[in-house]
């Protein structure tokens, strides 16, 4: 009985703490929350980057001109009209103005009564000159007015002719030639209409026709800053035209603008659009696919590595598992790619997809990304 009584009293403190120990909950596992955070990251590629931008253009006729007349006349003849193709030297209009012939009549009057006169103090002259030879028959004084009179009607006829040559010059202002083989883009007047030089009467200032030179074009193309470093004439462009779709065109570069455009920032460049079959229009609007190419190596990372935060850009470099905001400024993209100019150098360590999340002095498990 003792030993039963003594041996309760021991055993329910032990039962009460094996119970205790039964019911109390198991040590979670150790957290992950400290370890770093896993990201992938790319190496900072140096290369000479290529694109092709698309770029808008126009077709403009190689050569164009209004065609007004030299003298103030009546249209007599205007046989070509609108859509007209014409040869180089090939007469267009045809003026009358009867005032020039009224003209050359009086002048032929004049030359020949100028010729006249000229042949009277001539033979005066002569004749004084032969006298004179005699002492005492002729005066000195009279030989050398007759010597005047004669050269005077010299230079009178001399003139009268240069006012003739002019006439005639003035004649043949009356036929207007195409000045190189096109094709008529307008006719603003009609035979009867009375025209004149630029301003003058009758048109009020409209040219009678306007020709364009249309088998060879000029494609022009504003190329902007950032792209006109490397232009070369003679490289090939390709273009596209809404007028022929699913078709593509070559042209090569043929002049340069050297020049900037304080406007638009830009560089106008021309190309020569060889246009035998009439192809393309001048006029239309075309697609210019053009070609860039950097002349030295850039750095290149993916797009998706630069980020920005509305207030700067940037890509997060990893060195030594910290992360750091690089400011950078981007040029061309190209598959992907983008050119980035900062301070950065081949083979640094970025983020392939960089955000504003990941602050730049986070502690980062870097992993290679494809």
């Amino acid at each position: 009985m003792m030993s039963s009584t003594l041996r309760a009293p021991i055993l329910a403190p032990l039962i009460l703490a094996g119970a205790l120990a039964a019911c109390s909950p198991k040590p979670a596992p150790a957290s992950g929350a400290d370890k770093p955070q896993s990201v992938g990251v790319v190496p900072v590629a140096s290369g000479v980057l290529s694109a092709t931008l698309a770029l808008p253009g126009q077709l403009l006729p190689y050569e164009s001109v209004d065609l007004y007349p030299k003298v103030t006349g009546f249209i007599r003849e205007l046989p070509v009209d609108r859509g007209s193709v014409v040869k180089a030297g090939q007469v267009l209009v045809r003026l009358s103005a009867p005032e020039l012939g009224a003209q050359k009549e009086q002048l032929a009057a004049a030359l020949r009564a100028a010729q006249a006169k000229q042949a009277q103090d001539r033979a005066t002259y002569e004749r004084l000159a032969n006298a004179a030879k005699t002492p005492g028959v002729v005066a000195e004084n009279d030989v050398d007015v007759a010597r005047q009179l004669a050269a005077a009607d010299e230079a009178q006829v001399a003139s009268v002719r240069e006012s003739m040559r002019s006439a005639a010059q003035q004649e043949s202002y009356l036929e207007i030639r195409a000045p190189f083989a096109g094709v008529v883009t307008a006719r603003n007047l009609h035979p009867g209409a009375l025209v004149g030089p630029t301003g003058g009467p009758g048109a009020g200032g409209a040219p009678i026709l306007s020709l364009v030179k249309d088998d060879r074009l000029r494609l022009t193309v504003a190329v902007p800053e950032a792209d006109a470093q490397d232009l070369k004439v003679g490289q090939s462009v390709s273009f596209t035209t809404p007028s022929a779709p699913g078709r593509t065109f070559q042209a090569p570069v043929a002049r340069i603008a050297r020049a900037l455009d304080a406007r638009t920032r830009s560089m106008m460049v021309e190309l020569d659009v060889p246009n035998a079959g009439h192809e393309v229009r001048a006029g239309e609007f075309a697609t210019v696919q053009w070609p860039v190419q950097r002349s030295y190596p850039t750095l290149q990372v993916p797009t998706s590595a630069v980020a920005n935060d509305q207030q700067r850009q940037f890509v997060i470099r990893v060195a030594n598992g910290v992360t750091s905001w690089v400011d950078v400024t981007t040029g061309m993209t190209n598959d992907g790619k983008v050119e980035v100019f900062g301070k950065l150098a081949a083979g640094d360590s970025v983020v392939k997809r960089a955000t504003d999340a990941l602050a730049s002095g986070t502690h980062v498990q870097p992993v290679a990304a494809k």
